[in-house]
This record gives structure tokens, C-alpha cells and sequence, in this order.
């Protein structure tokens, strides 16, 4: 992207030179115009060029009415002359060449250049004890265009799986959002599926940083407003080693293989971000429980929403071993459930949050049967919000 290397066949005026004299040696020229014909041609455009640059350089110092002091101090100091060298007689003839190689090496790697843009190259071998030079035939290259990451366009309302594949390093994905509506405002929903990962979210527009932050387990919402599109960055750091199938097995139960859920979505007539429950547990009460049925509650918002409830009956190894190993994986929202394990979608509404309770009666349970329910926030915008799922047993006599 920025070097190009250079080389030619050796010229026979300077391989058949002694070792200690140096009267011949090569010069390597690079511009961004055109090659040229010999040593003249070359030294004329660059004169052109200096003589531009002063010229400019002159219209700016009419203009300023008081000259920089660093730019005279320089002036100053050009206008005492260098001590002269013994052997500068010799190499007054090139001294004004820039070459960006010089020596009697047939090769040279020309660096600094810039991505994606075309440059000339012209080789030259100067006799320095004569002052004359041949040129060779000149050539050109364009340098690599810099390496853009892919950027994947998220669709409306689109509910995306996010998967870092390359497990052991830093790894990253670019996406880009175009909200509807002329008021520019969208909802920007993540949740992390690996708890012993460090996941990072930078949103931007217009090469402006908005919001940089974290992705845990609990939902992120970032609010964008104000903006045609935004760029989002997902970046994975890596996972200390002897941490990694830890983290793994904890996070990813039921084969799930995603690193971080992700969804945007247009809010055409929200002024902010949803609200969301004071708390995410669901309560039973024993003293309603049967044999055949279940009472579950949990806490509501002040915004109608849909909640519904879904149910998996555990074997007798689930059920005795409990914990970690018998709950529903975080990230495993309705969209990955079937739907005979649904058994319940309710609206509910209560704009006094301390009342924000509602409840639910189960029915169609085994006795002496252990299950995981989950409840589930539905919400127009967003991803589903996932209550922490709880196990109960039904009553083996009633």
C-alpha cells in the first residue's frame, strides 16, 4: 500500500569498476506525472514544481501581514552558506536531484508512498566525474488500495446472530443502519451470548464517534437519532486462555453458537429508550401450587406490551442435577422456541411501576414433574427481553 520495490539490470559501467573508486552510481527519481526521456527532462519539471511552490508561497506572504517568526528564522539561517566539502566540485552537477535511492545497489525499495495512487520511476546512471548521465527506460506501478473492512447492511426490524469466529485474537465486524422516517430516530438492541467474553460496541456516523461501551448479559439500548446512518463496530476481545471452554460451556447450552444478538429497528414516533421492568425474576408461589398447575408472577411496565410464557419439562437427570445445566441459555429468545412450548400471551399495562405486577395460572402439568418456564417481553422495537427462567415442581399429591 505504501512501498514499491524496484530493480534492473546492473549497468556494466559500474560492475566494472574498481572497489574503492565511485565515480558512477545510480539515481532513482519518483514522481506522480509521468516518466522522463533522461537526466534534463527531469530537472526541468522539478524546477517547475519549486518555482510553483514559491510562487505560491509568495501570494501567501502578501496576504499575511505579519510574517511567521519560524518561517524567518529558516530564512535567516539559509543565508549562511554550508562549509564546502573538498569533494563537492564533483557532485555539483546532482546536487539538486532528489533521489530517493542513490548508491551503486541495482535494487531500491521506495516507501512512504500513498494507498491506491499511481507513481513513475525513473532510473538514471550518473558519471560524476564527467557530470553526464543515461537514463533507463522508465516504469510505473500503482500501489495497493488500503484493506476496507466488509460492512454488512442491517435490515429493518432484522434479529442478527453475531459470530466471532476466529476464537483466540481480536476479531471485528462492521455493520451499517439507515433508519425510516424523516425523524432519523432508530432503537440499537445487543446482548452478549458468552459471559467470559469481552464484547465492545462503537457506534458512529459521518466519521464521528457517538457512543462507545460494553455488551454484557443484560440488553444495551442505544438510542440513535439525528442521522441518516450510523456504522456500528463490533469488536471481540480476546479470551485469556484457560478461560475459554469455561466460558463456553456456561454460555452456549442447546448447541447456541452466536456470540452477540443484535437488533435495529426504526422508532418513528419514540422520543427514547423503553422501559424496562425494575426486576427480571419470575416468582412462584407454593401455596398455589398443584398438582396439575402452577401460579407464576412477575413485574410489568407502564407501556402495553405482550408478554408471553413458555414451558419445557425436565427428565429426572435435569431435575435433580438443577443449577446452570437446566435453565434457558440467555440469549435463546421466543424466535428459537418451538411453539408447542408456548402456553400463554398476555397484554398487560400499569402506569403505577410499584403495581406493575401480573400474574399467570399454568394448567396441563404432570404431578411430580419438574419445569423451566420462561416469560418473555415482547416489544415492537428491539429484541424480546427474556425474564431469568425458573424451575418448579408440581405437587405429587393433591
Amino acid at each position: 500500500m505504501t512501498s514499491v520495490t524496484l530493480s534492473w539490470a546492473p549497468s556494466a559501467s559500474v560492475t566494472s569498476l574498481p572497489h574503492m573508486q565511485k565515480s558512477y552510481d545510480y539515481c532513482v527519481l519518483v514522481n506522480s506525472q509521468q516518466n522522463y526521456p533522461n537526466l534534463c527532462a527531469a530537472r526541468e519539471s522539478m524546477r517547475k514544481e519549486i518555482d510553483q511552490k514559491q510562487e505560491k508561497k509568495e501570494r501567501m506572504r502578501r496576504v499575511t501581514v505579519w510574517p511567521i517568526l519560524k518561517e524567518w528564522w529558516w530564512q535567516q539561517w539559509d543565508t549562511f552558506p554550508e562549509p564546502q566539502s573538498p569533494s563537492s566540485s564533483l557532485t555539483d552537477e546532482f546536487s539538486d536531484l532528489q533521489c530517493v535511492c542513490q548508491g551503486t545497489e541495482s535494487v531500491c525499495t521506495v516507501s512512504e508512498l500513498l494507498p491506491d495512487t499511481q507513481y513513475y520511476f525513473d532510473v538514471f546512471v550518473m558519471d560524476r566525474l564527467n557530470g553526464t548521465s543515461m537514463a533507463y527506460k522508465g516504469t510505473f506501478a500503482r500501489t495497493h488500495e488500503e484493506a476496507q473492512p466488509a460492512i454488512t447492511t442491517l435490515r429493518e426490524g432484522e434479529l442478527r446472530w453475531v459470530t466471532f469466529h476466529d476464537r483466540g485474537s481480536n476479531s471485528e465486524q462492521f455493520f451499517s443502519f439507515r433508519p425510516r422516517g424523516w425523524q432519523q430516530s432508530g432503537l440499537l438492541t445487543l446482548q452478549s451470548c458468552h459471559g467470559g467474553e469481552k464484547v465492545k460496541v462503537t457506534v458512529s456516523s459521518k466519521g464521528q464517534v457517538l457512543t462507545s461501551q460494553a455488551v454484557g448479559r443484560d440488553l444495551v439500548h442505544i438510542w440513535l437519532q439525528g442521522s441518516p446512518s450510523y456504522l456500528i463496530h463490533l469488536e471481540r476481545e480476546g479470551t485469556p486462555t484457560g478461560q475459554i471452554s469455561a466460558a463456553t460451556d456456561l454460555a452456549l447450552p442447546g448447541g447456541l453458537m452466536a456470540s452477540v444478538k443484535m437488533q435495529t429497528s426504526s422508532a418513528y414516533h419514540r422520543r427514547g429508550v423503553p422501559s424496562l421492568p425494575s426486576t427480571l425474576q419470575i416468582k412462584s408461589f407454593n401455596r398455589l401450587r398443584g398438582c396439575n398447575s402452577v401460579t407464576l408472577a412477575w413485574m410489568g411496565t407502564e407501556e402495553r406490551s405482550l408478554y408471553c410464557v413458555y414451558r419445557r419439562k425436565l427428565g429426572s437427570r435435569e431435575a435433580d442435577a438443577g443449577g446452570v445445566s437446566a435453565l434457558t441459555a440467555p440469549c435463546l429468545g421466543p424466535e428459537s422456541r418451538s411453539d408447542t412450548e408456548r402456553v400463554l400471551c398476555k397484554y398487560f399495562q400499569e402506569l403505577n411501576p410499584r403495581r406493575a405486577v401480573t400474574t399467570a395460572v399454568i394448567g396441563g402439568l404432570e404431578p411430580g414433574m419438574a419445569y423451566v418456564f420462561d416469560v418473555y417481553l415482547m416489544r415492537r422495537w428491539g429484541i424480546p427481553i427474556k425474564y431469568a427462567s425458573k424451575m418448579v415442581k408440581t405437587r405429587k399429591e393433591c
